[in-house]
């Protein structure tokens, strides 16, 4: 069986894809982590990989592809996994010897102690490696424990405004500035429709029906899969009220104290440290990610609420309404995870006077961001609040550039000389230095 898979996995033709713009480091000698939420194109994205290495040469039996999800593979255990390797070198010697092979291994987590393996594969064997899986334990524990520095992640997150437009076959050629005026309202329409849609690959042009039960069945896959099993929670009523509280409440402080209260108000019985669990498990997963009070002291931080955001804004409509959908929530998780796709570190600011800034963003180069999100600049009262907010904020943290992202194109009111207005369709769509 696992002959029938290394030949299948040598031989498969390289299946049609989006491309991703997730960046694999440049550190030589590494194993390399594809981690994210079930369905968010992580097999994709190693498929990706392949396709790149090809195109600079390497013939396709130097690449094996293998898919640990599959029930005949339910018992396998760390030590069978050099069957798969001494399998494929007795199906290609020859490259042994002669060059660098590159193994793709989907969902290896599935195996227990497949770190041990993977560490002893880099230390024996000339291979490329990366390796896929729906857990950030896969970086917090097996990758940072067993593996001792040897991997590194690559995140995958569900599709960027820029690779949704791409996927649509509608990706601009040129910067936003350069474009007509016909094609830039055609973007604001696309980024209103992505705002609701979401990123999922799956999701994206479906019917709102349809899409309500594909995203649905995620949600059930991450509650039942990725905690249920994997880590025995057996409160499954508080686990789905705990999902639907923070999926209906995009952006907003979330409190384990006051959540315990409605529950124990409402008779369900519960500890404080299960709640705690549970949070963490769910964003272990990926489906929930949440934000920190900046600080540069980890007790400050600590006395503060996080903020919660979905991993894709597709989910926000399902799980507010009947309310009317909440655009400026919607808005601020795009730019949250597109925060995330830059790899910065993300956090919110409260001031003393109690004006909050959405966004703390520590970037790769050590820039700090004051971000405030703004879905209409013409209503006053609200652009008031926003600028305000980020004036107090900069006078505790006079290093910092201030910035804020509107939704609509129109012009903004006088703004002060420190902030910067952008549009999201144009700040979504511009590429990372």
């Amino acid at each position: 069986m696992i002959q029938e898979k290394v030949v299948e996995g040598t031989t498969r033709a390289v299946p049609p894809f989006t491309p991703r713009d997730a960046r694999v480091p440049q550190v030589p000698n590494k194993a390399f982590a594809v981690i994210g939420m079930r369905r968010v194109g992580k097999t994709t994205f190693l498929w990706q990989v392949l396709r790149q290495r090809m195109e600079r040469g390497m013939p396709r039996e130097h690449a094996l592809y293998f898919n640990f999800e599959d029930e005949r593979l339910l018992d396998l255990r760390a030590q069978d996994l050099q069957l798969i390797v001494e399998t494929y070198y007795q199906l290609y010697p020859q490259t042994r010897e002669q060059a660098q092979t590159l193994f793709l291994l989907d969902e290896i987590q599935r195996v227990a102690d497949w770190e041990t393996f993977a560490r002893r594969l880099l230390d024996s064997e000339n291979v490329a490696l990366f390796v896929s899986g729906s857990s950030a334990r896969m970086l917090a524990y097996e990758l940072g424990t067993s593996m001792r520095g040897r991997a590194l992640p690559i995140v995958i997150y569900p599709f960027s405004f820029r690779e949704y437009l791409r996927h649509l076959g509608e990706e601009p050629d040129r910067s936003y500035v350069r474009l007509r005026k016909a094609e830039r309202t055609a973007l604001q329409a696309r980024l209103m429709r992505y705002l609701r849609e979401g990123g999922f690959p799956e999701a994206v042009g479906l019917e709102t029906i349809d899409r309500r039960e594909l995203l649905s069945s995620y949600v059930d896959g991450v509650i039942l899969r990725d905690v249920v099993e994997r880590h025995q929670v057996n409160n499954l009523n508080v686990l789905r009220r705990l999902v639907r509280h923070l999926l209906s409440n995009p952006g907003t402080p979330f409190s384990v104290n006051k959540f315990y209260n409605d529950l124990r108000s409402q008779g369900l019985a519960v500890s404080k440290d299960t709640l705690h669990a549970m949070l963490g498990y769910l964003e272990d997963a990926f489906l929930v990610q949440s934000v920190p009070y900046f600080a540069y002291s980890h007790a400050r931080q600590r006395v503060h609420p996080r903020k919660v955001y979905p991993v894709d804004m597709g989910f926000i409509p399902f799980y507010t309404a009947p309310r009317p959908f909440p655009l400026g929530h919607a808005l601020e998780t795009c730019v949250f995870l597109h925060l995330l796709r830059r790899t910065a570190e993300v956090y919110y600011v409260r001031t003393p006077s109690g004006y909050e800034v959405d966004f703390a963003a520590l970037t790769p180069s050590g820039e700090l961001q004051l971000i405030q999100v703004c879905v209409d600049p013409a209503d006053g009262a609200t652009y008031e609040r926003e600028v305000r907010a980020l004036l107090e904020a900069a006078q505790y943290h006079p290093e910092a550039t201030l910035h804020l992202i509107t939704l609509e194109t129109t012009p903004a009111p006088e703004t002060p000389t420190p902030i910067r207005v952008h549009a999201a369709v144009e700040w979504l769509l511009h590429k990372a230095e």
